[in-house]
């Protein structure tokens, strides 16, 4: 029997995946850290997820810390950019964009379980263009169907408009320990605290409070993966106690840092 030619080596450029003449497909690529990508949109969605490592990536609407386990829908036409933090093994895939309506028009954060990390490793492992019918086609309909049910986790940080609420938002992302109160915020910008708390909800849906709490949890997962103590992060960040800052991460994602370390410290299979 004559044997097939091997498959070309897969593209780590995006674009070489948007026509591809099937309903779902998988792209590898690593990154050291720091690096970053232009802003960029795709012709289909992607969900940008990576194995290894954290990932920040921002649209005009939002900006969102990815660890491994979290993976971020991003709809067709949604102009992104990322930047790798630490060493970045990015397992990511396109969805065509009318299979992609069912996942919904905005952005978001969602739960990879390991049944859907596991299809999307052996989706890679398939030719690109894999044959109809096949196994790279039942891989396709099982990565659907799981993302289909996959838990939202509420982790984005809601960007603003407001040149003057803007202003403020890229400092304390820059500085998200700092102790900074509202009214130094409002003397810098030049508008009053009350000026400032009212914009927060009606540019970011959010009150101050619960932005700046978005904000300590994406610098947490990031120190988190640099393997920084729970302690160690909770003065960091100025909260009273480990126990204060353990209470808060819990409460809005329902498991504690704890969680997250034992999590990540977990052998994690090469992709």
């Amino acid at each position: 029997m004559t044997k097939s030619p091997p498959s070309p080596a897969r593209s780590s450029d995006h674009r070489d995946y948007q026509r591809v003449p099937r309903v779902v497909t998988a792209m590898a690529r690593d990154a050291g850290h720091g690096v970053s990508a232009k802003p960029h949109s795709h012709e289909r969605a992607q969900l940008l997820y990576a194995t290894e490592g954290l990932m920040r990536v921002q649209t005009e609407f939002g900006v969102w810390i990815l660890p491994p386990r979290r993976a971020l829908m991003i709809p067709p036409g949604v102009v992104h950019h990322w930047t790798s933090i630490g060493k970045v093994t990015m397992r990511t895939i396109y969805i065509e964009a009318g299979a992609a309506t069912a996942f919904g028009d905005d952005c978001r954060v969602i739960e990879v379980s390991p049944l859907l990390r596991e299809l999307i490793l052996a989706l890679l492992a398939e030719p690109v263009e894999y044959p109809l019918p096949g196994r790279g086609e039942h891989l396709a309909l099982l990565i659907l169907s799981e993302l289909a049910t996959a838990e939202t986790v509420p982790m984005a940080i809601p960007w603003p408009r407001d040149r003057r609420l803007l202003a403020v938002c890229a400092a304390i992302m820059d500085d998200p320990g700092g102790k900074r109160t509202i009214e130094d915020w409002a003397a810098d910008v030049g508008a009053s605290a009350r000026t400032l708390i009212r914009l927060f909800p009606k540019e970011t849906g959010l009150h101050y409070r619960q932005w700046l709490q978005q904000v300590h949890l994406a610098e947490a997962f990031g120190r988190l993966a640099r393997g920084q103590g729970v302690g160690e992060i909770a003065a960091a960040l100025g909260y009273a106690s480990p126990s204060a800052f353990s209470a808060m991460f819990r409460r809005i994602l329902g498991k504690t840092p704890q969680h997250y370390l034992t999590e990540w410290r977990a052998p994690l299979q090469s992709a």
